[in-house]
């Protein structure tokens, strides 16, 4: 999949935020396109306001305008005054909001990073036309189609841009290796690649199961089953669900995965709004994991589709949430493309929890304060205290184990887990907003691919690192780059930065399964989790 490598972890405010306004999906309908001429009689001029102005300065004003410009500008502007997940969407971006949560695309296969205005590529798909054909991890792109891009200052748009396109279409890359003094070209036929929406699944333990959704696709449900039989069978009988930084996605696959782990008849979501009638979402037969402990993780960037899970879950006092407070978006949206591939999100109807709550948010401030709010919870002291947050009793709700929950701004965790802050020094926020602790671990892997490409497990690279005290080597590297270390600093973020440079060092050699089996040990909303489950009889 042609994108960037570990981006999820360092944009994933962006692009949660990205996801957010996309929200749930229901429906997808096909309307005409847009751009029919207008009939400017009085009757119609009344009628249809917008498109009379429209026409009016298409045919009147000083200076010539595409009205079709001043219609894409026009739209997102009346949108804005809904509500912040009723969206517009221009047909580029559209394209990619479908690939996403369809759970493919076109292209060839391949992870990449621009690193000193080279593209290097990070890990081909496995079964993808880049590994068919022999394009290996490290290769460095300098042509596309006899076009150079290397030392051009081209951006991850323009790479995407230029190795994506229609299945069974053809690309020639010219691509520099180490060791190989001239270029070595590749002819790429272009194939569906597949997008996941696990991340990662394995056994924390003996018994117990980990899974990380990052958003809810076309094909999420189908993933989860497959990963969750496979640690079934490995002998999982407690299972911790990872929902946190989930953005959403399709509500049926939200849907069918809470049906796994309910009996036959109970209720999971209920929909309604003004032109949409209640709808109900009840368990079925299908309960594979009637029998599995469960723990979801959830935070700040929890929402939509997750929240379903998660309040689904704790109404049915089916297992414990454990984090922190989610997003609070309980707005239903439906799809409307035009012919041109543009489209539009139209929020139909709000979504309820079994016991009635709407856990939507306030958004009566606007678009930037609705999402600029996570910040503001962050300020207010709520990632460190669960006291912190208050809702009237007005938003009480009772489940039918008896547990007190509340609507009307995220999903409340059963079990509050505080952000350690302490461990976020001065030096380590240094670190971190140069990009040092991410760019050594992409340098040392590539320097070091050769060795590390022999270790097939994240305890075995987590081992010969430790090993060769990376961390030392990282310090040195960091001064090289302008940042000196502080020891009272170092002492308190030695760890974290230690577990993060491992971790992502991991995940260049083998994706996912390198970096999530490392990181955990500073992980402690996971580590709260794994510990309930395993003490529940």
């Amino acid at each position: 999949m042609e994108y960037e490598n570990s981006k999820k972890t360092i944009y994933a405010p962006v692009i949660i935020a990205a996801v957010l306004i996309a929200g749930i999906f229901i429906g997808r309908n096909l309307f005409p396109a847009q751009n029919e001429k207008f009939n400017s009689s009085a009757k119609n001029t009344y009628n249809d306001k917008i498109s009379a102005i429209l026409q009016l300065i298409g045919n009147n004003y000083v200076d010539k305008l595409s009205v079709d410009s001043l219609t894409e500008v026009s739209i997102p502007l009346i949108l804005e005054n809904l509500d912040p997940h009723t969206s517009y969407f221009p047909p580029e971006k559209n394209d990619m909001e479908h690939e996403s949560l369809d759970g493919n695309f076109d292209g060839i296969g391949v992870q990449f990073n621009i690193q000193n205005d080279t593209v290097m590529i990070v890990n081909t798909i496995s079964g993808g036309p880049s590994e068919k054909v022999g394009v290996l991890a490290g290769d460095r792109i300098v042509t596309v189609n006899d076009s150079l891009i290397a030392g051009t200052g081209i951006t991850n748009e323009g790479v995407m841009k230029a190795l994506k396109g229609p299945a069974g279409t053809k690309v020639k890359i010219g691509v520099k290796r180490r060791g190989i003094k001239d270029l070595i070209y590749f002819e790429i036929t272009r194939d569906k690649i597949p997008l996941y929406s696990v991340d990662v699944s394995y056994m924390l333990n003996k018994n117990t199961g980990y899974i990380k959704i990052s958003r809810f696709a076309g094909t999420t449900y189908d993933e989860f089953m497959k990963a969750a039989l496979k640690l079934k069978k490995q002998g999982m009988t407690k299972l911790v669900l990872d929902l946190r930084d989930n953005g959403g996605g399709y509500l049926n696959q939200a849907v069918n995965i809470v049906d796994e782990f309910l009996p036959a008849g109970k209720m999971i979501v209920f929909t309604k709004g003004a032109y949409r009638k209640r709808t109900e979402y009840k368990s079925t037969n299908n309960d594979a994991f009637a029998d599995i402990k469960l723990a979801i993780l959830i935070n700040s960037w929890t929402a939509s589709a997750s929240e379903i899970v998660s309040g689904a879950i704790q109404d049915n006092d089916r297992g414990i949430i454990v984090g922190r407070r989610s997003f609070g978006k309980g707005l239903v949206q439906e799809e409307f493309d035009f012919k041109d591939r543009s489209g539009v999100r139209i929020t139909t109807a709000r979504y309820y929890t079994p016991v009635g709550r709407c856990i939507q948010k306030s958004y009566k401030d606007g678009y930037e304060s609705y999402f600029s709010d996570i910040y503001k919870r962050a300020y207010d002291g709520e990632l460190s205290s669960a006291d912190s947050t208050k809702f009237p009793d007005s938003l009480k709700y009772t489940t039918p184990g008896g547990k007190i929950v509340y609507g009307g701004g995220g999903i409340m965790p059963d079990l509050f887990v505080p952000v350690d802050t302490t461990i976020l020094t001065d030096y380590y926020t240094a670190l971190t907003s140069k990009g040092l602790i991410y760019k050594f671990a992409l340098k040392y892997a590539d320097d070091n691919r050769k060795i590390l490409s022999r270790f097939k497990t994240a305890s075995e690279i987590n081992d010969y690192l430790d090993k060769k005290n990376v961390l030392k080597e990282f310090v040195k590297y960091a001064e090289k780059n302008g940042i000196k270390k502080n020891d009272a600093d170092f002492k308190k973020s030695k760890l974290l930065i230690n577990t993060k440079l491992k971790a992502y060092i991991a995940r260049n050699i083998i994706d996912n399964e390198g970096y999530y089996p490392i990181i955990r040990t500073v992980d402690d909303d996971l580590k709260k989790a794994a510990q309930i489950l395993n003490d529940s009889k």
